[in-house]
């Protein structure tokens, strides 16, 4: 069985080439289904899509990374000679490796990051509910998560991380002399909005706002942090209330535009405003970055502030790289056994099937001898014997026609497998 990834990250590709391929949660049953049907062989699959990556994990009897390029280039509408420069495969051992660095938090933005283990578990329970996740894919990601657990677990490759939320109140800091004095809007209501929100009502700003396409999602939010709520339609006239304005939506074409953040400008006479675009693909229209007094940051110009204590995590990653080589070798061999050309599991099968075509047709001779009145003891004991001698036909055979040179190999390996020490 082979298994490969092919992926592009904040690493390789542009943010903005990123967000073409973007998949929400509900986006992912029908995109695996067209995944596996333009594979000629259809493999197991599974994609994860975030702020920082999109990856599809592929697992079949044979490799066809060709076919996995060329879908994805055009999900995405882009040549796949284009993608190809952005994107990186990974195949067998490293495709494991990498998905348990993934899962772990060693590859992402924000080192040991936790964050990342949710959104895969979340896209293999997705694979799972489409029929796209074979014994192989499971497999690996099974593993994953429990390496991601051993990792957190026993190295400290979490402790002094800053998160996304925790950079994201540091740059507002930076601007802003006292973060008491301000209003936030917050765009959106997921996981990512919950968790910057959270932090920034821990500085205990004068106000918060969450603007939602789903009232009822965005009631829930605003009641626990003590804010407003505000239907998503009403945002552009009330964007010059907030001094800051954090988004990360599903959208796929950006909600706030040029043109409202200028009125919205105007309406301040000018006073700065804060903004920070978590989504991908962009929820702010990059030409907003050109404005006097806005701040825009992206989740690409988050990097710099995230390093922060990089170097303090080392002795970690060295430990956690540890863990993974170990499951990396554990999961090989469990491929390896199952592998059909030389693997344990098929050959363990075949036993299965012979025992019991042997154990049907003795059991059918002796059904029969029973049923013409035979003596039941003298029936057991030919079967018995016939069993036995089924059994051992093979290695007796072998203990006759053994090359002499090879004569000795033969005599162990059998006394192993029938004699008793």
């Amino acid at each position: 069985m082979a298994v490969w990834a092919l992926g592009l990250n904040h690493n390789t590709a542009p943010l903005d080439l990123r967000g073409r391929f973007a998949f929400a949660l509900d986006q992912l049953p029908p995109a695996l289904t067209g995944l596996r049907q333009s594979h000629s062989h259809h493999p197991e699959a599974t994609i994860l899509s975030t702020c920082n990556r999109t990856e599809v994990y592929c697992a079949s009897d044979r490799v066809q990374i060709d076919h996995t390029l060329e879908w994805l280039a055009k999900s995405g509408n882009v040549p796949a000679n284009a993608l190809r420069d952005h994107t990186y495969v990974l195949e067998n051992g490293q495709a494991a490796r990498h998905a348990f660095r993934v899962a772990s938090g060693l590859d992402s933005m924000v080192l040991g990051e936790a964050q990342i283990l949710g959104q895969m578990k979340n896209a293999v329970r997705a694979a799972e509910n489409a029929g796209a996740l074979g014994s192989t894919l499971n497999q690996l990601f099974q593993r994953s998560f429990s390496i991601a657990k051993q990792v957190r677990s026993s190295t400290e490759i979490g402790a002094h991380s800053i998160s996304m939320a925790a950079a994201a109140v540091r740059l507002a800091g930076n601007l802003f002399e006292d973060l008491h004095k301000i209003r936030v809007l917050f765009v959106g209501a997921g996981e990512m909005i919950e968790l910057v929100a959270t932090h920034f009502a821990a500085r205990d700003p004068q106000g918060i706002a969450i603007a939602n396409r789903t009232l009822e999602r965005g009631e829930k939010l605003a009641t626990r942090l003590g804010g407003e709520v505000m239907r998503l339609a009403d945002l552009p006239q009330r964007l010059h209330e907030f001094d800051a304005v954090i988004s990360c939506t599903a959208s796929t074409l950006p909600i706030i535009g040029l043109g409202a953040v200028e009125r919205a400008l105007k309406k301040r006479r000018h006073r700065p405003i804060f903004m920070v675009d978590l989504a991908v693909p962009r929820d702010i229209e990059p030409e907003v970055q050109a404005l006097d007094d806005v701040y825009l940051y992206t989740v690409d110009d988050l990097a710099q502030v995230v390093q922060t204590g990089q170097a303090n995590r080392q002795a970690a990653v060295a430990q956690a790289e540890a863990i993974i080589d170990a499951g990396v070798q554990s999961f090989m061999h469990w491929v390896d056994q199952r592998d059909p050309a030389g693997g344990v599991v098929p050959v363990i099968r075949q036993l299965n099937a012979q025992a019991d075509e042997w154990r049907a047709l003795e059991l059918d001779r002796a059904r029969k001898r029973l049923a013409k009145g035979e003596d039941v003891e003298a029936v057991l004991e030919a079967l018995s014997r016939g069993l036995t001698q089924k059994m051992l036909h093979g290695a007796m055979a072998e203990l006759r026609t053994a090359d002499p040179s090879q004569r000795s190999q033969t005599v162990d390996a059998i006394s192993r497998l029938f004699l008793r020490s």
